[in-house]
Protein backbone atom coordinates (compact mmCIF):
# COMPACT_ATOMS: atom_id res chain seq x y z
CA UNK A 1 0.00 0.00 0.00
CA UNK A 2 1.10 3.53 -0.71
CA UNK A 3 1.76 5.94 2.10
CA UNK A 4 -0.90 8.15 0.59
CA UNK A 5 -1.75 11.43 2.20
CA UNK A 6 -5.52 11.53 2.13
CA UNK A 7 -6.71 14.40 -0.01
CA UNK A 8 -8.87 15.90 2.68
CA UNK A 9 -7.42 19.20 3.75
CA UNK A 10 -8.16 21.71 6.42
CA UNK A 11 -8.49 25.21 5.03
CA UNK A 12 -5.98 27.44 6.75
CA UNK A 13 -5.40 31.15 6.50
CA UNK A 14 -2.21 31.97 4.65
CA UNK A 15 -0.29 35.19 4.29
CA UNK A 16 -1.52 37.45 1.53
CA UNK A 17 0.66 37.73 -1.54
CA UNK A 18 -0.67 40.61 -3.58
CA UNK A 19 -0.60 39.07 -7.04
CA UNK A 20 -3.29 38.55 -9.63
CA UNK A 21 -3.27 34.75 -9.59
CA UNK A 22 -3.67 34.53 -5.81
CA UNK A 23 -6.96 35.71 -4.42
CA UNK A 24 -7.16 37.31 -0.97
CA UNK A 25 -6.20 34.45 1.33
CA UNK A 26 -6.02 35.97 4.80
CA UNK A 27 -9.50 37.35 5.29
CA UNK A 28 -10.98 36.83 8.75
CA UNK A 29 -13.93 34.42 8.88
CA UNK A 30 -17.36 35.91 8.30
CA UNK A 31 -18.96 33.54 10.79
CA UNK A 32 -17.78 31.34 13.68
CA UNK A 33 -17.99 28.19 11.54
CA UNK A 34 -15.20 29.34 9.18
CA UNK A 35 -11.79 27.84 9.81
CA UNK A 36 -8.68 29.93 10.39
CA UNK A 37 -5.12 28.96 11.24
CA UNK A 38 -5.83 29.54 14.93
CA UNK A 39 -8.56 26.92 14.95
CA UNK A 40 -7.32 24.60 12.20
CA UNK A 41 -4.30 23.44 14.19
CA UNK A 42 -4.36 22.14 17.71
CA UNK A 43 -2.54 19.33 19.44
CA UNK A 44 -3.63 16.43 17.21
CA UNK A 45 -1.46 14.92 14.47
CA UNK A 46 -4.27 14.77 11.88
CA UNK A 47 -4.50 18.55 11.57
CA UNK A 48 -0.78 18.90 10.82
CA UNK A 49 -0.85 16.02 8.35
CA UNK A 50 -3.80 17.62 6.60
CA UNK A 51 -1.90 20.89 6.35
CA UNK A 52 1.06 19.06 4.81
CA UNK A 53 -1.25 17.32 2.34
CA UNK A 54 -2.32 20.70 0.97
CA UNK A 55 1.31 21.44 0.12
CA UNK A 56 1.77 18.17 -1.76
CA UNK A 57 -1.64 18.37 -3.39
CA UNK A 58 -0.76 21.66 -5.07
CA UNK A 59 1.23 19.61 -7.62
CA UNK A 60 -1.90 17.91 -8.93
CA UNK A 61 -4.72 20.21 -7.93
CA UNK A 62 -7.45 21.34 -10.35
CA UNK A 63 -8.98 23.47 -7.61
CA UNK A 64 -9.42 27.14 -8.44
CA UNK A 65 -10.78 28.19 -5.04
CA UNK A 66 -7.83 30.43 -4.27
CA UNK A 67 -6.57 31.02 -7.82
CA UNK A 68 -7.66 33.44 -10.52
CA UNK A 69 -7.18 31.08 -13.50
CA UNK A 70 -9.78 30.14 -16.06
CA UNK A 71 -9.17 26.43 -16.67
CA UNK A 72 -8.64 24.24 -13.61
CA UNK A 73 -7.47 21.18 -15.53
CA UNK A 74 -4.94 23.04 -17.65
CA UNK A 75 -3.71 24.90 -14.58
CA UNK A 76 -2.55 21.72 -12.79
CA UNK A 77 1.16 22.18 -12.12
CA UNK A 78 2.58 18.98 -13.58
CA UNK A 79 0.41 19.37 -16.68
CA UNK A 80 1.38 23.02 -17.16
CA UNK A 81 5.10 22.40 -16.62
CA UNK A 82 5.00 19.32 -18.85
CA UNK A 83 3.30 21.32 -21.61
CA UNK A 84 5.97 24.03 -21.52
CA UNK A 85 8.83 21.53 -21.43
CA UNK A 86 7.54 19.09 -24.06
CA UNK A 87 5.23 20.80 -26.54
CA UNK A 88 7.79 23.57 -27.09
CA UNK A 89 10.28 20.97 -28.38
CA UNK A 90 10.72 18.18 -30.93
CA UNK A 91 9.29 15.61 -28.50
CA UNK A 92 5.58 16.40 -28.48
CA UNK A 93 2.91 18.47 -30.17
CA UNK A 94 -0.60 19.27 -29.00
CA UNK A 95 -3.53 19.37 -31.41
CA UNK A 96 -5.85 21.58 -29.36
CA UNK A 97 -5.52 24.60 -31.61
CA UNK A 98 -8.60 26.29 -30.20
CA UNK A 99 -6.49 27.08 -27.16
CA UNK A 100 -4.39 30.03 -28.27
CA UNK A 101 -1.60 29.21 -25.85
CA UNK A 102 -1.20 25.78 -27.49
CA UNK A 103 -0.43 27.37 -30.84
CA UNK A 104 2.17 29.65 -29.28
CA UNK A 105 3.89 26.81 -27.42
CA UNK A 106 3.81 24.42 -30.39
CA UNK A 107 5.60 26.95 -32.59
CA UNK A 108 7.81 28.82 -30.08
CA UNK A 109 6.00 32.05 -30.89
CA UNK A 110 4.87 33.00 -27.41
CA UNK A 111 5.22 36.56 -26.19
CA UNK A 112 4.41 38.35 -22.95
CA UNK A 113 0.71 37.88 -23.69
CA UNK A 114 -1.41 35.73 -21.39
CA UNK A 115 -0.46 32.04 -21.63
CA UNK A 116 -2.44 29.48 -19.68
CA UNK A 117 0.46 27.05 -19.30
CA UNK A 118 2.98 29.55 -17.99
CA UNK A 119 0.31 31.14 -15.79
CA UNK A 120 -0.45 27.72 -14.36
CA UNK A 121 3.21 27.21 -13.46
CA UNK A 122 3.52 30.70 -11.99
CA UNK A 123 0.34 30.48 -9.95
CA UNK A 124 0.69 26.92 -8.69
CA UNK A 125 4.33 27.24 -7.64
CA UNK A 126 3.71 30.53 -5.84
CA UNK A 127 0.58 29.11 -4.27
CA UNK A 128 2.47 26.04 -3.06
CA UNK A 129 5.28 28.20 -1.69
CA UNK A 130 2.71 30.32 0.12
CA UNK A 131 1.22 27.23 1.77
CA UNK A 132 4.68 26.11 2.86
CA UNK A 133 5.54 29.47 4.36
CA UNK A 134 2.33 29.58 6.36
CA UNK A 135 2.74 25.96 7.42
CA UNK A 136 6.21 26.68 8.76
CA UNK A 137 4.88 29.69 10.67
CA UNK A 138 2.09 27.65 12.19
CA UNK A 139 4.43 24.83 13.21
CA UNK A 140 7.10 26.98 14.85
CA UNK A 141 8.18 25.93 18.34
CA UNK A 142 6.31 28.73 20.10
CA UNK A 143 3.05 27.86 18.33
CA UNK A 144 3.35 24.19 19.23
CA UNK A 145 4.10 25.06 22.84
CA UNK A 146 1.05 27.35 23.03
CA UNK A 147 -1.17 24.52 21.75
CA UNK A 148 0.17 22.01 24.23
CA UNK A 149 1.61 19.62 21.65
CA UNK A 150 3.33 16.58 23.13
CA UNK A 151 7.00 15.84 22.54
CA UNK A 152 5.98 12.85 20.44
CA UNK A 153 3.81 15.06 18.22
CA UNK A 154 6.52 17.70 17.98
CA UNK A 155 8.91 15.05 16.63
CA UNK A 156 6.41 14.06 13.95
CA UNK A 157 5.81 17.70 13.05
CA UNK A 158 9.56 18.18 12.64
CA UNK A 159 9.43 15.53 9.91
CA UNK A 160 6.45 17.24 8.28
CA UNK A 161 8.32 20.57 8.33
CA UNK A 162 11.31 18.99 6.59
CA UNK A 163 9.04 17.62 3.87
CA UNK A 164 7.41 21.04 3.48
CA UNK A 165 10.81 22.68 3.03
CA UNK A 166 11.69 20.16 0.32
CA UNK A 167 8.44 20.94 -1.48
CA UNK A 168 9.20 24.66 -1.33
CA UNK A 169 12.62 23.96 -2.87
CA UNK A 170 10.92 21.84 -5.54
CA UNK A 171 8.41 24.59 -6.34
CA UNK A 172 11.17 27.18 -6.50
CA UNK A 173 13.19 24.93 -8.83
CA UNK A 174 10.31 24.79 -11.31
CA UNK A 175 9.63 28.51 -11.07
CA UNK A 176 13.33 29.36 -11.48
CA UNK A 177 13.59 27.05 -14.48
CA UNK A 178 10.58 28.57 -16.25
CA UNK A 179 10.81 32.25 -15.29
CA UNK A 180 14.43 32.81 -14.28
CA UNK A 181 13.69 35.37 -11.58
CA UNK A 182 10.58 34.36 -9.64
CA UNK A 183 8.87 36.31 -6.91
CA UNK A 184 10.60 35.22 -3.72
CA UNK A 185 9.12 34.84 -0.24
CA UNK A 186 9.83 32.68 2.78
CA UNK A 187 8.23 32.27 6.19
CA UNK A 188 10.46 35.12 7.35
CA UNK A 189 9.16 37.60 4.77
CA UNK A 190 6.93 40.46 5.98
CA UNK A 191 3.37 39.37 6.75
CA UNK A 192 0.31 41.07 5.31
CA UNK A 193 -0.44 42.97 2.10
CA UNK A 194 3.15 43.07 0.92
CA UNK A 195 4.21 42.81 -2.71
CA UNK A 196 6.78 40.01 -3.11
CA UNK A 197 9.99 41.04 -4.83
CA UNK A 198 11.85 39.00 -7.41
CA UNK A 199 15.13 37.30 -6.65
CA UNK A 200 17.96 36.88 -9.11
CA UNK A 201 18.18 33.40 -10.59
CA UNK A 202 21.53 32.68 -8.95
CA UNK A 203 20.15 33.72 -5.56
CA UNK A 204 17.20 31.35 -5.95
CA UNK A 205 19.62 28.60 -6.98
CA UNK A 206 21.72 29.22 -3.88
CA UNK A 207 18.65 29.20 -1.65
CA UNK A 208 17.41 25.88 -3.08
CA UNK A 209 20.89 24.40 -2.67
CA UNK A 210 21.21 25.56 0.94
CA UNK A 211 17.80 24.17 1.87
CA UNK A 212 18.48 20.79 0.30
CA UNK A 213 21.97 20.50 1.80
CA UNK A 214 20.51 21.23 5.23
CA UNK A 215 17.83 18.58 4.74
CA UNK A 216 20.31 15.83 3.84
CA UNK A 217 22.55 16.40 6.85
CA UNK A 218 22.98 13.68 9.42
CA UNK A 219 20.44 14.32 12.15
CA UNK A 220 18.04 16.12 9.85
CA UNK A 221 14.36 15.37 10.43
CA UNK A 222 14.02 14.48 6.74
CA UNK A 223 12.94 10.84 6.44
CA UNK A 224 15.54 8.31 5.34
CA UNK A 225 15.75 7.44 1.66
CA UNK A 226 13.25 4.85 0.45
CA UNK A 227 11.15 5.15 3.59
CA UNK A 228 8.46 7.67 2.70
CA UNK A 229 7.12 6.99 -0.81
CA UNK A 230 5.53 8.86 -2.52
CA UNK A 231 6.36 11.70 -0.17
CA UNK A 232 9.79 13.32 -0.04
CA UNK A 233 12.80 11.87 1.74
CA UNK A 234 16.58 12.26 1.67
CA UNK A 235 16.78 10.40 -1.63
CA UNK A 236 14.52 13.03 -3.19
CA UNK A 237 16.69 15.80 -1.73
CA UNK A 238 19.88 14.35 -3.21
CA UNK A 239 18.08 13.72 -6.51
CA UNK A 240 16.90 17.30 -6.78
CA UNK A 241 20.39 18.50 -5.88
CA UNK A 242 21.81 16.40 -8.73
CA UNK A 243 19.36 17.99 -11.18
CA UNK A 244 20.11 21.45 -9.77
CA UNK A 245 23.86 20.99 -10.28
CA UNK A 246 23.27 19.47 -13.74
CA UNK A 247 21.77 22.78 -14.87
CA UNK A 248 23.94 25.06 -12.74
CA UNK A 249 25.69 26.70 -15.67
CA UNK A 250 22.35 27.74 -17.15
CA UNK A 251 21.04 29.07 -13.86
CA UNK A 252 24.19 30.69 -12.47
CA UNK A 253 26.72 30.77 -15.36
CA UNK A 254 28.97 28.57 -13.20
CA UNK A 255 29.33 24.86 -13.94
CA UNK A 256 29.02 22.48 -10.98
CA UNK A 257 29.87 19.14 -12.61
CA UNK A 258 31.81 17.67 -9.70
CA UNK A 259 28.95 18.54 -7.38
CA UNK A 260 26.51 16.90 -9.83
CA UNK A 261 28.61 13.75 -9.88
CA UNK A 262 28.94 13.72 -6.09
CA UNK A 263 25.17 14.16 -5.62
CA UNK A 264 24.56 11.24 -7.97
CA UNK A 265 26.98 9.12 -5.94
CA UNK A 266 24.96 9.96 -2.85
CA UNK A 267 21.70 8.89 -4.51
CA UNK A 268 23.15 5.71 -5.96
CA UNK A 269 24.61 4.78 -2.58
CA UNK A 270 21.16 4.84 -0.99
CA UNK A 271 20.16 1.45 -2.39
CA UNK A 272 18.01 2.26 -5.41
CA UNK A 273 18.08 -0.08 -8.43
CA UNK A 274 16.68 -0.02 -11.95
CA UNK A 275 13.29 -1.61 -12.52
CA UNK A 276 13.74 -4.76 -14.57
CA UNK A 277 11.09 -3.77 -17.13
CA UNK A 278 11.13 -0.19 -18.43
CA UNK A 279 7.44 -0.23 -19.37
CA UNK A 280 6.42 -1.09 -15.80
CA UNK A 281 7.68 2.32 -14.65
CA UNK A 282 4.63 3.88 -16.30
CA UNK A 283 1.88 1.35 -15.58
CA UNK A 284 -1.18 1.90 -13.41
CA UNK A 285 0.25 -0.01 -10.45
CA UNK A 286 3.75 1.52 -10.58
CA UNK A 287 3.43 2.90 -7.05
CA UNK A 288 2.60 -0.55 -5.66
CA UNK A 289 5.07 -2.57 -7.75
CA UNK A 290 8.14 -3.31 -5.56
CA UNK A 291 10.40 -3.71 -8.58
CA UNK A 292 9.43 -0.26 -9.88
CA UNK A 293 9.58 1.30 -6.43
CA UNK A 294 13.29 0.40 -6.34
CA UNK A 295 13.83 2.98 -9.09
CA UNK A 296 11.33 5.71 -8.21
CA UNK A 297 12.94 8.34 -5.98
CA UNK A 298 10.13 10.90 -5.92
CA UNK A 299 6.77 10.81 -7.65
CA UNK A 300 3.43 12.57 -7.90
CA UNK A 301 0.81 10.21 -6.51
CA UNK A 302 -2.22 9.90 -8.80
CA UNK A 303 -5.21 7.78 -7.83
CA UNK A 304 -8.42 7.54 -9.83
CA UNK A 305 -10.74 7.73 -6.82
CA UNK A 306 -8.82 10.32 -4.80
CA UNK A 307 -6.70 12.75 -6.78
CA UNK A 308 -9.06 13.06 -9.79
CA UNK A 309 -6.75 15.43 -11.58
CA UNK A 310 -7.12 16.39 -15.24
CA UNK A 311 -3.37 16.89 -15.48
CA UNK A 312 -0.38 14.66 -14.93
CA UNK A 313 -0.83 11.08 -16.01
CA UNK A 314 -4.54 11.54 -16.66
CA UNK A 315 -3.53 13.95 -19.41
CA UNK A 316 -0.85 11.54 -20.62
CA UNK A 317 -3.26 8.61 -20.92
CA UNK A 318 -6.44 10.27 -22.19
CA UNK A 319 -4.81 12.78 -24.54
CA UNK A 320 -2.62 10.28 -26.38
CA UNK A 321 -5.55 8.34 -27.89
CA UNK A 322 -8.52 9.56 -29.89
CA UNK A 323 -12.21 8.95 -29.27
CA UNK A 324 -12.31 6.27 -31.98
CA UNK A 325 -9.63 4.26 -30.15
CA UNK A 326 -11.82 3.74 -27.07
CA UNK A 327 -14.85 1.48 -27.42
CA UNK A 328 -16.75 -0.94 -25.21
CA UNK A 329 -14.21 -3.64 -26.04
CA UNK A 330 -11.08 -1.51 -26.44
CA UNK A 331 -9.38 0.55 -23.79
CA UNK A 332 -5.82 0.48 -25.11
CA UNK A 333 -4.25 2.25 -22.15
CA UNK A 334 -6.70 1.44 -19.40
CA UNK A 335 -8.86 4.56 -19.21
CA UNK A 336 -12.39 5.17 -20.42
CA UNK A 337 -11.90 7.99 -22.90
CA UNK A 338 -9.75 9.54 -25.57
CA UNK A 339 -9.09 13.26 -25.91
CA UNK A 340 -7.02 13.11 -29.11
CA UNK A 341 -4.51 15.79 -28.17
CA UNK A 342 -0.87 14.71 -27.79
CA UNK A 343 1.44 12.87 -30.17
CA UNK A 344 5.10 12.51 -31.06
CA UNK A 345 6.26 13.99 -34.38
CA UNK A 346 7.33 11.41 -36.97
CA UNK A 347 10.79 12.95 -37.28
CA UNK A 348 11.50 12.41 -33.58
CA UNK A 349 10.55 8.75 -33.79
CA UNK A 350 12.73 8.24 -36.87
CA UNK A 351 15.73 10.17 -35.52
CA UNK A 352 15.94 8.67 -32.04
CA UNK A 353 14.29 5.27 -32.46
CA UNK A 354 15.11 4.43 -36.10
CA UNK A 355 11.63 3.08 -36.77
CA UNK A 356 11.10 0.66 -39.65
CA UNK A 357 7.64 1.48 -40.94
CA UNK A 358 4.76 -0.83 -41.90
CA UNK A 359 3.97 -1.57 -45.52
CA UNK A 360 1.74 0.84 -47.43
CA UNK A 361 -0.63 0.28 -50.33
CA UNK A 362 -0.86 2.15 -53.61
CA UNK A 363 -2.83 4.93 -51.95
CA UNK A 364 -0.11 5.48 -49.35
CA UNK A 365 -2.12 3.95 -46.52
CA UNK A 366 -0.81 1.50 -43.93
CA UNK A 367 -1.47 -2.14 -44.74
CA UNK A 368 -0.73 -3.06 -41.13
CA UNK A 369 0.40 -1.31 -37.96
CA UNK A 370 3.47 -3.42 -37.39
CA UNK A 371 6.36 -0.97 -37.26
CA UNK A 372 9.69 -2.19 -35.91
CA UNK A 373 11.84 -0.48 -33.27
CA UNK A 374 14.65 -2.40 -31.60
CA UNK A 375 14.80 -0.14 -28.56
CA UNK A 376 12.16 -1.29 -26.05
CA UNK A 377 11.65 2.33 -25.00
CA UNK A 378 10.21 3.01 -28.44
CA UNK A 379 7.57 0.32 -28.40
CA UNK A 380 4.82 2.57 -27.08
CA UNK A 381 3.98 4.22 -30.40
CA UNK A 382 0.62 3.42 -31.94
CA UNK A 383 -0.31 3.38 -35.61
CA UNK A 384 -3.70 2.59 -37.13
CA UNK A 385 -4.27 0.45 -40.21
CA UNK A 386 -5.53 2.61 -43.05
CA UNK A 387 -4.10 5.90 -41.85
CA UNK A 388 -2.41 7.68 -44.73
CA UNK A 389 1.35 8.27 -44.75
CA UNK A 390 0.77 11.93 -43.94
CA UNK A 391 2.31 10.93 -40.60
CA UNK A 392 5.66 11.61 -42.25
CA UNK A 393 5.15 15.31 -42.76
CA UNK A 394 3.20 18.20 -41.27
CA UNK A 395 2.55 20.09 -44.51
CA UNK A 396 1.08 23.27 -43.06
CA UNK A 397 0.58 24.85 -39.69
CA UNK A 398 -3.05 23.76 -39.46
CA UNK A 399 -1.90 20.14 -39.64
CA UNK A 400 -0.30 20.70 -36.24
CA UNK A 401 -3.87 20.80 -34.92
CA UNK A 402 -4.94 17.52 -36.55
CA UNK A 403 -4.31 14.67 -34.12
CA UNK A 404 -3.59 12.30 -37.02
CA UNK A 405 -0.32 14.04 -37.86
CA UNK A 406 2.20 12.25 -35.70
CA UNK A 407 2.51 8.99 -33.79
CA UNK A 408 0.36 8.33 -30.74
CA UNK A 409 2.44 7.45 -27.67
CA UNK A 410 1.04 5.05 -25.08
CA UNK A 411 4.00 5.24 -22.72
CA UNK A 412 1.67 5.93 -19.79
CA UNK A 413 -0.59 2.90 -19.50
CA UNK A 414 -3.15 2.61 -16.71
CA UNK A 415 -3.33 -1.19 -17.04
CA UNK A 416 -1.41 -2.89 -14.19
CA UNK A 417 1.84 -4.51 -15.21
CA UNK A 418 0.57 -8.04 -14.64
CA UNK A 419 -2.67 -7.70 -16.61
CA UNK A 420 -3.49 -7.57 -20.30
CA UNK A 421 -5.78 -5.01 -21.90
CA UNK A 422 -8.46 -7.67 -22.22
CA UNK A 423 -8.19 -8.67 -18.57
CA UNK A 424 -8.42 -5.04 -17.44
CA UNK A 425 -11.10 -4.01 -19.93
CA UNK A 426 -14.09 -4.13 -17.59
CA UNK A 427 -12.20 -2.16 -14.92
CA UNK A 428 -10.99 0.35 -17.50
CA UNK A 429 -14.60 1.30 -18.27
CA UNK A 430 -14.80 2.92 -14.82
CA UNK A 431 -11.44 4.71 -15.00
CA UNK A 432 -12.15 8.39 -15.54
CA UNK A 433 -8.75 9.34 -14.11
CA UNK A 434 -5.32 7.77 -14.02
CA UNK A 435 -3.77 5.64 -11.27
CA UNK A 436 -0.24 6.06 -12.63
CA UNK A 437 2.24 7.88 -10.40
CA UNK A 438 4.23 10.43 -12.40
CA UNK A 439 7.98 9.87 -11.91
CA UNK A 440 9.48 13.20 -10.88
CA UNK A 441 12.95 11.83 -10.02
CA UNK A 442 14.11 8.28 -10.75
CA UNK A 443 17.36 6.37 -10.86
CA UNK A 444 17.51 6.25 -14.67
CA UNK A 445 17.79 10.05 -14.69
CA UNK A 446 20.49 9.96 -12.02
CA UNK A 447 22.58 7.56 -14.13
CA UNK A 448 22.35 9.98 -17.05
CA UNK A 449 23.30 12.97 -14.88
CA UNK A 450 26.33 11.03 -13.61
CA UNK A 451 27.44 10.27 -17.18
CA UNK A 452 27.01 13.90 -18.27
CA UNK A 453 28.98 15.12 -15.28
CA UNK A 454 31.82 12.70 -16.10
CA UNK A 455 31.87 13.86 -19.72
CA UNK A 456 32.16 17.49 -18.68
CA UNK A 457 34.91 16.60 -16.22
CA UNK A 458 36.96 15.11 -19.07
CA UNK A 459 36.08 11.53 -18.08
CA UNK A 460 34.26 10.49 -21.25
CA UNK A 461 35.33 6.85 -20.83
CA UNK A 462 34.78 6.68 -17.07
CA UNK A 463 34.06 2.96 -16.50
CA UNK A 464 31.48 3.60 -13.79
CA UNK A 465 29.55 6.04 -15.98
CA UNK A 466 29.72 3.68 -18.97
CA UNK A 467 28.48 0.92 -16.70
CA UNK A 468 25.44 2.99 -15.76
CA UNK A 469 24.72 3.73 -19.42
CA UNK A 470 25.09 0.04 -20.23
CA UNK A 471 22.55 -0.80 -17.53
CA UNK A 472 20.06 1.50 -19.27
CA UNK A 473 20.78 0.19 -22.76
CA UNK A 474 20.74 -3.43 -21.61
CA UNK A 475 17.27 -2.86 -20.24
CA UNK A 476 16.29 -1.26 -23.54
CA UNK A 477 17.81 -4.11 -25.57
CA UNK A 478 20.27 -1.98 -27.55
CA UNK A 479 24.04 -1.53 -27.74
CA UNK A 480 25.88 0.49 -25.10
CA UNK A 481 28.22 3.37 -26.01
CA UNK A 482 31.99 3.09 -25.72
CA UNK A 483 32.41 6.78 -24.86
CA UNK A 484 30.18 9.56 -23.59
CA UNK A 485 29.51 12.40 -26.04
CA UNK A 486 27.11 15.31 -26.11
CA UNK A 487 25.35 13.91 -29.20
CA UNK A 488 24.86 10.59 -27.45
CA UNK A 489 23.39 12.22 -24.35
CA UNK A 490 21.05 14.43 -26.38
CA UNK A 491 19.69 11.28 -28.00
CA UNK A 492 19.81 8.97 -24.99
CA UNK A 493 18.00 11.40 -22.71
CA UNK A 494 15.38 11.75 -25.46
CA UNK A 495 14.88 7.99 -25.41
CA UNK A 496 15.15 7.23 -21.70
CA UNK A 497 13.24 10.28 -20.45
CA UNK A 498 10.77 10.78 -23.31
CA UNK A 499 7.59 12.52 -22.16
CA UNK A 500 8.81 12.89 -18.57
CA UNK A 501 9.03 16.69 -18.73
CA UNK A 502 12.79 17.21 -19.27
CA UNK A 503 13.24 18.05 -22.95
CA UNK A 504 13.12 21.86 -22.99
CA UNK A 505 15.46 22.10 -20.00
CA UNK A 506 17.83 19.60 -21.63
CA UNK A 507 17.93 21.40 -24.97
CA UNK A 508 18.63 24.72 -23.24
CA UNK A 509 21.53 23.16 -21.35
CA UNK A 510 22.97 21.77 -24.59
CA UNK A 511 22.59 25.12 -26.38
CA UNK A 512 20.06 23.64 -28.83
CA UNK A 513 16.64 24.91 -27.75
CA UNK A 514 16.65 28.20 -29.67
CA UNK A 515 19.47 27.28 -32.09
CA UNK A 516 18.98 27.61 -35.85
CA UNK A 517 21.27 24.60 -36.41
CA UNK A 518 19.17 22.15 -34.40
CA UNK A 519 15.65 22.30 -35.79
CA UNK A 520 12.43 20.34 -35.96
CA UNK A 521 9.22 20.87 -37.96
CA UNK A 522 7.50 24.14 -37.07
CA UNK A 523 10.18 25.21 -34.64
CA UNK A 524 10.03 29.00 -34.55
CA UNK A 525 6.78 28.92 -36.56
CA UNK A 526 8.48 27.79 -39.79
CA UNK A 527 7.63 24.52 -41.57
CA UNK A 528 11.18 23.16 -41.69
CA UNK A 529 12.14 24.83 -38.42
CA UNK A 530 14.23 27.84 -37.55
CA UNK A 531 15.92 29.37 -34.55
CA UNK A 532 14.28 31.91 -32.28
CA UNK A 533 15.59 34.55 -29.85
CA UNK A 534 17.58 33.33 -26.87
CA UNK A 535 15.49 35.35 -24.43
CA UNK A 536 12.76 32.74 -24.92
CA UNK A 537 14.80 30.29 -22.90
CA UNK A 538 12.68 31.67 -20.07
CA UNK A 539 9.05 32.64 -20.26
CA UNK A 540 7.51 36.03 -19.63
CA UNK A 541 6.10 36.86 -16.21
CA UNK A 542 2.31 36.61 -16.75
CA UNK A 543 0.85 40.03 -17.63
CA UNK A 544 -1.72 39.97 -14.84
CA UNK A 545 1.10 39.61 -12.34
CA UNK A 546 2.97 42.51 -13.90
CA UNK A 547 -0.10 44.70 -13.51
CA UNK A 548 -0.86 43.59 -9.97
CA UNK A 549 2.62 43.72 -8.49
CA UNK A 550 4.68 46.90 -8.97
CA UNK A 551 7.80 45.11 -7.68
CA UNK A 552 8.01 42.83 -10.72
CA UNK A 553 10.26 43.51 -13.72
CA UNK A 554 9.54 41.70 -16.96
CA UNK A 555 12.15 39.30 -18.30
CA UNK A 556 14.52 40.78 -20.84
CA UNK A 557 13.40 40.59 -24.46
CA UNK A 558 9.67 40.57 -23.88
CA UNK A 559 7.55 43.62 -24.61
CA UNK A 560 7.61 46.09 -21.75
CA UNK A 561 3.98 47.19 -22.08
CA UNK A 562 2.46 46.67 -18.66
CA UNK A 563 5.80 45.91 -17.07
CA UNK A 564 7.21 47.90 -14.21
CA UNK A 565 10.52 48.94 -15.69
Amino acid sequence: MKKYIKLFVVSVAVSLLATACLKDLDQLPLNPQDVTADSAYGNQEAAYLNGLSKIYYEMLSNDLTDLDIGDGGASELIRAYWSLNENSTDESKCSWGNDAWVRAINTNTWSDAANDASLGVYARTLHGITFVNEYLKQTADDKLAERGCSDELKAKIAVFRAEARFMRAFYYFISMDVFGRPAFVTENSPFGAVYPKQAEREDVFNYIESELLDLVKDGSAMPAARSNYPRADKGACWGLLARLYLNAEVYTKKARWQDAKDACDQVIGLGYSLASNYADLFRGDNGQNPDVRNELIFAADYQDKLSQSYGGTTLLTFACVGEKDVTADSHPNGVNGGWGGLRVPYQFVLKYFNATEPDVDADGKYVNANYTIADKRGQFFKLTVGDAMRFKDIPNEEALYDFQYGWACLKYNNIPHDQTAAEFNDTAKSKGFSDIDFPLIRLGEIYLIYAEACMNLGQDTNPTALGYLKALTDRAGVAAPTAITKDYLVAERARELMWEGHRRTDLIRYGLFNSDTFTWPWKGGVKDGTGFPEYKNVFAIPPGEMTANPELVQNEGYATAGSNE
